[in-house]
């Protein structure tokens, strides 16, 4: 029986997608970004963390069918908001079977799809799950791949390869997602550049500007790592709005600010 490893279900959700949504959290990730407010996602075994003085485990098996019977709990409110079901991490496409097979039982139940995914495997995998998806959250981080590498640890080539093919499959729809953070893509000719490459792609319905924040740092010490961007603050609500209008300035793509 196929099983995947889930660190949180998230119900009642309002981000990560249309509507009200049930966010399913996978564990493991290939990136390192310096800034990750789910450290507990990065590893894919299961592991302890200390949250408010308690130890909790973070990581369990579960089967397709034990996922969705959560699911399937709030489907009177998918179908009043159009929500659904949500695959985030981590990375989710690297649990690509389990994530494949949540999204078909997903649709086989008449329930909306999405994932959140930075889109950094073999593009056959994501053409396994596309018939069963019908929202790309995609993270595009920088257009600069030695920069991208430095705060991911992983290059960029193969996420932008990625997210022109998804634009040309035209089988989903395509969000592009930019965590804005301080220092590393927050000027506004980073952000310009992002823009134009989503614009140039085609078929991007939405780009959603996700400020950074720091609620990930506490997670950081329950597992006992060193929390890397202490000393970077959260940008204020003029610079987002300025990068904003930036994105709005040299492309015709809806953009929000938020998920």
């Amino acid at each position: 029986m196929l099983k995947g490893k889930v660190f949180d279900i998230q119900r009642y959700s309002v981000h990560d997608g249309r509507g009200i949504r049930t966010i399913v959290f996978l564990k493991g990730c290939t990136m390192r970004c310096k800034w990750c407010s789910n450290p507990e996602s990065q590893k894919f075994e299961t592991e302890e963390m200390v949250v408010n003085n308690q130890t909790r485990v973070v990581g369990k098996d579960m089967t397709v069918e034990e996922v969705m019977e959560i699911v399937d709990k709030d489907r009177a409110y998918y179908r009043r908001t159009k929500g659904g079901l949500t695959l985030s991490g981590g990375e989710c496409l690297n649990q690509p079977e389990f994530s494949q097979a949540l999204l078909m039982a997903s649709k086989q139940s008449m329930i909306t799809t999405a994932i959140e995914s930075m889109a950094a495997v073999k593009y056959d995998i994501i053409e396994a799950i596309l018939p069963y998806l019908d929202q790309f959250l995609m993270d595009i981080k920088h257009i600069n791949s030695e920069k991208h590498k430095l705060y991911t640890g992983v290059a960029n080539e193969l996420i932008l390869e990625n997210a022109r093919k998804v634009a040309q499959s035209n089988m989903t729809e395509l969000s592009i997602r930019i965590p804005v953070i301080p220092g590393f893509n927050d000027h506004p000719d980073e952000i310009k550049d992002i823009a134009c490459f989503a614009k140039d792609i085609g078929n991007v319905s939405c780009i959603h500007l996700l400020p950074y924040h720091r609620l990930g740092q506490d997670k950081y010490e329950g597992l006992g790592r060193k929390y890397p961007m202490t000393d970077i603050l959260p940008p204020s609500s003029e610079k987002i709005k300025g990068l904003k209008a930036v994105v709005e300035s040299n492309c015709d793509i809806e953009c929000k600010i938020g998920g």
